[in-house]
């Protein structure tokens, strides 16, 4: 048992503690959350949108970077415009054969990761990967 001296302390410390986790944190952590699935939503929206222009999956496979929820190294910006995707695709298995790409496509989707604002370029590589 603390002594006499230290229970006002003690008191008043725990309420410290206590009080700015419960008004503060959920509030940051929804807004984050929101982000993320607007992200999500917008890679997935600009990867389909390549794939349906580049004649299908049969035929064509985005860069492995359009499969990760955050868009990876495709991301090329995220503001008050929209998300603006950059990246490369080719026929199927060509990237695990270490076959070089034979489209680009960038694309910017709205802020809200819902449509497609437009096509920006879609086709040869203007430049290979990585250079």
């Amino acid at each position: 048992m603390p002594s006499p001296r230290l229970r006002p302390l003690l008191g008043a410390l725990a309420l410290l503690l206590a009080t700015p986790l419960v008004g503060v944190a959920p509030a940051r952590a929804q807004i984050s959350q929101e982000q993320a699935f607007q992200r999500g939503r917008a890679v997935n929206l600009a990867r389909m949108r390549a794939e349906a222009i580049n004649g299908g999956l049969g035929v064509y496979r985005p860069a492995a970077c359009m499969y990760v929820r955050s868009g990876g190294d495709c991301l090329v910006r995220a503001d008050a415009e929209g998300f603006l995707f950059r990246f490369y695709g080719g026929p199927p298995g060509a990237a695990q054969l270490g076959q070089p790409p034979t489209v680009e496509t960038e694309i910017l989707i709205a802020p809200d990761g819902r449509s497609v604002l437009s096509v920006v370029y879609n086709g040869p590589p203007r430049s290979q990967p990585g250079s």
